[in-house]
């Protein structure tokens, strides 16, 4: 799987709000200035994310970003899906769509067993473990094996 810039940089500001523990509204500017994330891509992020429910705008003087739910009801697989779309896609259809035919049919099933394998640890993984620097064990546990670390 391939990790995009977008979903790097929406996981990275919603770190940020859900670490203001006050609840406190942080600007754009201020979120793209902590995170080193680019002006113009921190305003797409926003705008996916707000229309995904997961962040809330206000307008005016004392305005800013919050985010619209607790930081612990929010899913790294969440925040992908609202800027990226599905977690696992064969050339943009999702997995169970895809059609082979003959020795090629078992790929389906490869495809089905990633999104299943990824969601285990997108949908386990909230905003608020991220922002508290804390991982489930069986997450921490995969980091553990020496062979995770190692490119192929």
């Amino acid at each position: 799987m391939r990790v995009s810039a977008k979903s790097d940089y929406a996981l990275r500001a919603l770190i940020e709000l859900a670490s203001r523990t006050d609840g406190s509204r942080v600007s754009a500017e201020e979120l793209g200035r902590s995170q080193a994330i680019p002006r113009g891509f921190l305003q797409a992020i926003l705008a996916d994310l707000r229309r995904a429910g997961i962040v809330l705008s206000v307008r005016g003087q004392s305005g800013g970003w919050r985010l619209a739910t607790a930081a612990d009801g929010v899913t790294v697989a969440d925040v992908i899906r609202a800027v990226d779309g599905p977690l696992v896609s064969v050339y943009g259809l999702r997995p169970e769509s895809v059609n082979y035919s003959g020795s090629a049919e078992v790929l389906q099933l490869v495809w089905i067993a990633a999104r299943a394998n990824l969601r285990e640890v997108f949908e386990e993984v909230t905003v608020a473990m991220l922002a508290q620097g804390s991982l489930p064990p069986d997450v921490m546990k995969l980091t553990n094996d020496q062979d995770a670390w190692r490119p192929h």
